[in-house]
């Protein structure tokens, strides 16, 4: 009787575990073939700078990137604006900003100092540290400046196709993550969020369970609430360390970029993911404002390789953009 009871219980846990291993993926609900690989080549930092909206705009106009998203914060924002203007089926999003992190050149809230206090350091700008978000601001503060922020691209024109988020900041803390995906939901836009399987993040930033419980509950809440949802996050980009003899020239730098990111295509597991990247085309006086530039480029000049084009076609990956990820959300029930 034991005997029988033991294995009773054995097969309902392998039902149950066998029916999770099953479960569709975000972009099976979508529509699209079970096992299918989707990807965003997702450039950030646009507005940050001319030389960030220079490399943005032929990372999209000429490459192979698909989408981007807008520090409204930052200076350069009305020069890329009027490019929106002149493309207006751009995939363009709002990184939303809670930091501020070189030391020459700098940016405030949009919302405006007096505001939210508490998101702003003893020079006027946002904090240059994640850390010092959480400790000194409240999660109403960075509700008000990330509503300004999309008030600020509204007023000027754009509604954006999606919303993410700069440094990761508000995804420091539960409360934060609340407000941002509250504002996606009663603005009925895509937020940039892994609520799948995500294999690739879950490895990258060591996440435990409790937090891929919350993650798929978040993700289940805005699948609910109308919107597409990513299956996995890749933003390793920016931490391939570049040796300095490959930094300096430009096809080597090429190749190496190129083949990071061959090797980060061929990881990608089923479902919808987005691959952040930070395409620049870096002048002089861009090593003013950071030493990233080598980092950046080499993102531009991969994507500008015909011979990354060819590898994602040969992996049979099928590009996506925000903008048709919600065109088909709002046609599945």
């Amino acid at each position: 009787m034991k005997k029988t009871l033991y294995i009773v219980l054995f097969f309902i846990l392998w039902l149950d575990l066998n029916s999770f291993s099953q479960q569709l993926t975000y972009a099976e609900k979508l529509g699209y073939p079970k096992n299918s690989r989707l990807l965003i080549l997702h450039v950030d930092d646009a507005g940050m700078s001319y030389d960030s909206n220079l490399g943005v705009e032929t990372a999209l106009d000429k490459g192979i990137a698909n989408s981007c998203s807008i520090m409204m914060p930052c200076p350069w924002v009305p020069d890329f604006m009027h490019y929106l203007k002149l493309h207006p089926n751009t995939d363009a999003g709002l990184h939303l900003t809670l930091t501020s992190e070189w030391k020459e050149y700098r940016w405030g809230p949009v919302s405006g100092k007096s505001q939210v206090p508490g998101l702003v350091d003893q020079e006027g700008d946002l904090w240059p540290d994640v850390a010092d978000v959480v400790k000194h601001a409240s999660p109403d503060e960075v509700e008000k400046e990330i509503n300004a922020q999309l008030n600020r691209s509204l007023s000027m024109g754009w509604k954006p196709t999606h919303l993410d988020a700069h440094m990761g900041a508000i995804f420091s803390t539960p409360a934060f993550i609340q407000r941002y995906v509250k504002l996606g939901i009663e603005n009925k836009i895509p937020v940039m969020f892994p609520g799948g399987h995500s294999t690739l993040i879950k490895k990258q930033m060591n996440i435990g369970e409790t937090q891929m419980q919350m993650m798929h509950a978040v993700g289940e809440q805005l699948w609910a609430a109308g919107l597409p949802v990513l299956d996995d996050l890749h933003n390793e980009s920016y931490d391939w360390q570049i040796p300095k003899e490959i930094a300096i020239d430009t096809n080597k730098l090429k190749d190496f970029k190129t083949e990071k990111y061959i090797l980060a295509i061929k990881s990608l597991k089923p479902g919808i993911t987005m691959m952040i990247m930070h395409c620049t085309e870096p002048s002089e006086i861009f090593a003013r404002i950071s030493d990233s530039g080598p980092i950046r480029k080499g993102d531009l000049l991969a994507m500008l390789n015909p011979v990354l084009k060819a590898e994602i076609a040969k992996e049979g990956i099928i590009l996506v953009t925000w903008r048709e990820l919600m065109d088909k959300r709002s046609k599945v029930k």
